[in-house]
């Protein structure tokens, strides 16, 4: 085998193929940084054609089905903003965190607690005694899903400042507690007396539910938010001090300590401003297409969020980009399933190829292609 491998070099020379390798730059590509994820999205649907011919389905009618139909009408595509509006909210928080060097990895559980939290408040008042207006109690659901999510993002960075611990293990094990608090609840406190012994809350009454923006649609209020949020955090990101602290404090963290900067404040701030956007996500599932407090409120939101803020460049405007690939995904893989027979993890793999081909692609970031010969 050494020998072989010793000649493979001559075999190219004597072929005349070029061979390429890897050449640091100088300094790193800015417009690379931004066409990374276009070229990584690119290939995901070349090698998803190539699986889609594996699998014995035609290739172009399988990729029409996966990414055409969910975008060829308009009720098509008020369900995709429908499920942008969670995946984008979620990436906001996280591209804090990563851009303060807090590695959030348990944004599915913070979506959970805020779920949950926000779906006690609507319980509490959804009696029929009318003790507040709709809106109002949406306007308190919604401040209890930050609260709780960001509650639940607390004890990662309890754990984290006082004892050192991993928050990457700690924000991923807390993900799977919130699931198990969440069965709890819909089969103790929140279940629905009159549900038929089924473990899930009773259905929020008309006026408890998120309002849609248009009729025949399920989008909700909560898109308009995540819209206003995204251009918030911009502001907060690329204009204020905080948010020039929390980035030089994770991308020089030296750099920071000698100018002052509090890195326990960064750990903090990030991960409450990432806990609370997740649990907000939550509160708007739960009151908005959902209608009441099941045993799973989100199809993995919180991790598929992860892929959506490095695809956005932990930019708030570009998670929105992100969102809608990450949304696209889902719905394709729902159509795929019901169209084409696939499997439901059509979609899982998917959004795992644009994650590895994407670190692939950012190589190309800090290193280029060169020809050896």
């Amino acid at each position: 085998m050494k020998v072989i491998m010793q000649g493979m070099p001559h075999v190219f020379k004597f072929l005349s193929l070029p061979t390429f390798g890897l050449e640091l730059r100088a300094t790193p590509s800015r417009s690379m940084a931004y066409l990374s994820p276009l070229l990584a999205l690119a290939l995901t649907i070349f090698f998803g054609a190539i699986l889609f011919a594996a699998l014995g389905k035609n290739p172009l009618t399988a990729l029409q089905v996966f990414l055409i139909e969910p975008v060829k009408n308009w009720g098509a595509i008020s369900e995709l903003l429908l499920k942008t509006t969670p995946l984008v909210l979620c990436a906001l928080g996280l591209s804090v965190c990563y851009r303060a060097n807090v590695w959030n990895i348990g944004a599915e559980g913070q979506l959970i607690a805020g779920g949950i939290a926000a779906g006690s408040v609507v319980v509490f008042f959804d009696t029929g005694a009318q003790l507040l207006s709709g809106p109002s109690v949406l306007v308190l659901a919604a401040l209890a899903g930050v609260l709780g999510g960001a509650a639940w993002a607390s004890m990662t960075a309890l754990l984290r400042d006082r004892f050192n611990a991993n928050e990457i293990l700690v924000s991923l094990m807390l993900t799977y507690i919130a699931q198990l608090l969440l069965m709890y609840v819909v089969n103790g406190p929140l279940k629905d007396p009159n549900g038929m012994n089924f473990p899930q809350s009773k259905v929020f009454s008309a006026e408890y539910v998120l309002p849609h923006l248009f009729s025949g649609s399920r989008l909700h209020v909560g898109f308009i938010v995540m819209l206003v949020a995204a251009a918030i955090m911009m502001v907060f990101v690329y204009r204020s001090f905080a948010g020039y602290r929390l980035t030089v404090g994770g991308l020089a963290p030296l750099a920071a300590r000698y100018a002052g900067f509090s890195s326990r404040r960064a750990l903090w701030v990030s991960l409450l401003i990432s806990g609370g956007f997740a649990g907000l996500a939550g509160a708007f599932e739960v009151t908005g297409p959902i209608g009441q407090v099941l045993p799973s409120i989100s199809p993995g939101y919180g991790f598929a969020a992860i892929i959506v803020a490095f695809v956005g460049r932990l930019n708030p405007i570009g998670t929105i980009f992100g969102g809608l690939i990450l949304s696209l995904f889902y719905l394709g893989g729902e159509m795929a399933q019901s169209r084409l027979g696939l499997p439901s993890a059509i979609t899982g793999l998917f959004q795992g190829m644009l994650l590895f081909l994407l670190l692939a692609c950012d190589t190309l970031i800090n290193y280029r292609l060169k020809r050896r010969n």
